[in-house]
C-alpha cells in the first residue's frame, strides 16, 4: 500500500493531468484559424514523434512490437484508433465552434455512460443508487432536448465514443501508453499522407501561417500525451475513490471557462440539466465509496 507521502505526490501528479485536460479549450482555441481536421492530422503525427523516444525510454517496445505483431490485438486497435480519432476531432471541432459547454457536459456525463455500457454488455447488476444516476442524466439530457429542439449530440457524442473505446481497450491486455502509441501510429499513415498532400498544393498551415501556430501545432503532441502520463503516474499511488472524485476537475474547469471566459450563456435549461447531472454523480460517488469501504475491511482485517 502507498505511504501516505507517495499519495500526495499521487494526487498532485494526478490533479496536475486533469487540470490539463480542463483547461485544454484554451489550447485548442488559440488554433481555431486553423480546420479542425487539419489539426487533428497535426495532432496524430507530433504525438507520434513524441510517444515512440517515451516507449524506448521506458523499455516497452518489446510489448509495443508484439502488439503490431498480433492480428487480434492489431484489429481491436484498429477499431478503437477509430473511436478515439473521431473523439479528438469532434472535442477540437466542438471548441473552435462555440460548444464549450456542451464538452463540459458531455465529459460529466462519461462516468454515467461507462456505466449504463457496463449493465448493457458487460452484464453487471446495477446497484439501486446507481440506476438512479442512469435515470437522472436520461432525465436531464431529455429535459435540455425538449427545450432546445434538438438533441444535445455533442453532449452524447463525446462521452458514448469515450466509453466505447474504454469497453473495448478491455479486451486486449496492452498498457495506455503502448495502446495509444499503436492508435496514433494507425492514424498516422493517412495524416502524414493528408498533410503531405496539404504541402504539396501549398495548402496547408504549417510553415504558412507563422512561427506560433507552428509551435502550438507541434505543442499538441504535449497535449495529447502528457496528461495520459501524469495520470498513469499519480493513479499508481491513489484509489479508484479518490480518482473518482478528481476525474470531475477536468469538466468542471472546462465548464468555468465556458462561462466566464468563452461567455457562452448558461440559460436555465441548462442549469436543470447539470444540476441533474451533478445530482447523478454525486450518487455515484457515494456508491463506488461505500462498495470501497466494504471492499477494504476483509483487506484489512487480513
Amino acid at each position: 500500500m502507498p505511504s501516505r507521502s507517495e499519495s500526495a505526490v499521487g494526487l498532485l501528479v494526478a490533479m496536475q493531468a486533469f487540470l490539463i485536460w480542463g483547461l485544454s479549450p484554451l489550447y485548442w482555441n488559440h488554433l481555431s484559424h486553423v480546420p479542425a481536421f487539419e489539426t487533428l492530422m497535426h495532432r496524430v503525427v507530433w504525438s507520434l514523434a513524441f510517444l515512440v523516444p517515451i516507449l524506448v525510454f521506458q523499455k516497452k517496445m518489446g510489448p509495443f512490437l508484439k502488439a503490431l505483431t498480433s492480428l487480434r490485438t492489431l484489429a481491436v486497435l484498429t477499431v478503437t484508433t477509430c473511436l478515439v480519432g473521431g473523439n479528438w476531432f469532434l472535442f477540437i471541432w466542438s471548441i473552435n465552434h462555440g460548444h464549450v459547454m456542451q464538452t463540459s457536459l458531455g465529459y460529466y456525463i462519461n462516468p454515467l455512460v461507462t456505466v449504463f455500457l457496463g449493465m448493457i454488455f458487460l452484464k453487471e447488476r446495477l446497484t439501486t443508487r446507481q440506476k438512479i444516476a442512469v435515470l437522472l442524466a436520461g432525465l436531464g439530457v431529455a429535459w435540455l432536448t425538449i427545450d432546445y429542439g434538438t438533441l444535445p449530440w455533442i453532449s452524447l457524442a463525446l462521452p458514448f465514443s469515450f466509453a466505447f473505446y474504454g469497453l473495448i481497450r478491455k479486451v486486449v491486455d496492452v498498457g495506455p501508453l503502448v495502446g495509444l502509441t499503436v492508435e496514433t501510429l494507425l492514424m498516422a499513415v493517412p495524416a502524414t499522407l493528408y498533410l503531405g498532400n496539404l504541402a504539396a498544393a501549398g495548402d496547408g498551415v504549417f510553415l504558412h501561417t507563422g512561427v506560433a501556430t507552428d509551435l502550438l501545432l507541434m505543442g499538441t503532441a504535449l497535449m495529447t500525451a502528457l496528461p495520459l502520463l501524469l495520470f498513469n503516474l499519480g493513479a499508481k499511488a491513489l484509489t479508484l475513490s479518490t480518482i473518482g472524485f478528481i476525474q470531475y476537475l477536468a469538466p468542471t474547469c472546462t465548464f468555468l471557462l465556458a462561462v466566464f471566459y468563452f461567455k457562452e450563456p448558461l440559460d436555465p435549461s441548462l442549469v436543470r440539466t447539470f444540476l441533474l447531472i451533478w445530482s447523478a454523480l454525486a450518487l455515484v460517488t457515494w456508491d463506488s465509496i461505500a462498495v470501497y469501504r466494504r471492499q477494504a475491511k476483509p483487506a484489512e482485517a487480513a
